[in-house]
């Protein structure tokens, strides 16, 4: 059990270590700590985690460390893996803030950002890619065989998206409005 703690504190200190910002762009580091290097979470469990860490309150770094710590060793292994998600992001940041206070006007830091900000892009677009397909196709690959289209699936995507960009619609009542919809139709 204690070697299971110091795992998971380990797997998300090295998450937290490269998560500063968070959000989508670490859905892909996430993904292959506990989906492909530990084999914590089945590839479906982890998108349903992405999905259910948008209606719950808190970052998705934490949310994901706090399912995979509870499932693997209880309470103490949630509070380890959170502990581990947040500890290196609360230092860096503080380093980083300190670093980007004191040399702001340098053109070259400029740049550097503008890097990251492109590379973030990037990441977020994969971490998409990826939940699309596991939701149009049931699979993270187009190459996958024996998948078939979730047309349901498209249409509810399509509608969203049509709602939140046109009418600017709450996402918390698209959300209850796709969850009741997922209930008659799944």
């Amino acid at each position: 059990m204690t070697k299971n703690i110091l795992t998971l504190f380990i797997a998300f200190l090295q998450i937290g270590s490269f998560s500063i910002g968070g959000g989508y762009a670490i859905i892909p580091l996430i993904q292959e700590q506990v989906v492909n290097s530990y084999n914590w979470l089945t590839l479906q469990e982890y998108t349903d985690i992405i999905t259910i860490s948008q209606m719950t309150p808190g970052p998705l770094v934490v949310n994901t460390a706090s399912f995979v710590g509870i499932r693997l060793a209880g309470i103490s292994g949630a509070v380890a893996a959170t502990l581990g998600s947040i500890l290196a992001g609360f230092i860096i940041s503080i380093l980083l803030y300190k670093f980007f206070h004191k040399y702001k006007n340098i053109h070259s830091i400029s740049n550097v950002l503008k890097g990251l900000r492109s590379s973030s892009v990037g990441l977020i677009a994969s971490a998409a890619s990826t939940i699309i397909l596991i939701a149009f196709i049931g699979s993270d690959s187009l190459d996958s065989k024996g998948t078939s289209v979730n047309i349901a699936a498209i249409i509810m995507f399509t509608l969203s998206m049509f709602l939140l960009r046109k009418y600017k619609l709450n996402p918390m009542l698209i959300i209850g409005l796709t969850g009741a919809v997922g209930l008659f139709i799944y």
